[in-house]
């Protein structure tokens, strides 16, 4: 039973963590985290021998055989799900309409991003494309205000390695922390 059940499933669960491992260290590597890419590294190694220790040892089981592999898939899946989660780095978005962009303009600028308007010639006419470098967990934001002003706007995404400087609203903490105030319901003069 011990060999049959529990062995594939710790094999299973170990090829999640080491796969999703990879998967932020290949992101943090592109991303030149060259700390923490070293250091996940070290650990989705780590786990990976235990697992592989487990197949040379249980040749025979072909369930451990099956557990690995679908551990490698399950793993990948989440380390793809982490990844989006965190949303680490830039991404260039490239808008092209052949409506007139300047209320999408105004009202990008108006929420603090650096945006770039440029008139151009198209296959059609005359377009406007529209730049701006934005932080990676803002795309959905940004494409639901493109959508708004243009449901038909052309728009491209491209994720940028490097940036020198630029214009960004005010970044929002993942954690909001409120300053404790213990006697904010005591009013003055009661």
């Amino acid at each position: 039973m011990f060999k049959f059940i529990i062995i594939p499933l710790l094999i299973f669960l170990a090829r999640i963590c080491d796969v999703s491992l990879q998967t932020m260290r290949i992101v943090f590597v592109s991303r030149g985290m060259k700390i923490i890419a070293p250091l996940v590294g070290f650990f989705e190694v780590l786990i990976w021998l235990a697992a592989i220790q487990q197949i040379m040892q249980n040749l025979n089981n072909i369930v451990c055989y099956v557990a690995y592999a679908g551990g490698f898939a399950v793993g990948s899946f989440v380390g793809i799900q982490i990844e989006k989660r965190l949303a680490l780095g830039m991404s260039l978005i490239r808008v092209i309409t052949n409506k007139e962009s300047q209320a999408l303009v105004e009202y990008l600028r108006s929420k603090d991003y650096g945006v770039t308007n440029i008139e151009a010639e198209g296959s059609k006419g005359k377009v406007n494309i529209v730049y701006m470098i934005i932080r990676r967990r803002e795309i959905e934001h940004v494409i639901e205000i493109i959508q708004r002003f243009n449901p038909k706007a052309f728009f491209t995404i491209e994720d940028v390695s490097q940036v020198s400087e630029g214009i960004f609203p005010q970044r929002t903490p993942l954690l909001r922390l409120r300053p404790i105030r213990p006697f904010n319901h005591i009013r003055k003069g009661k």
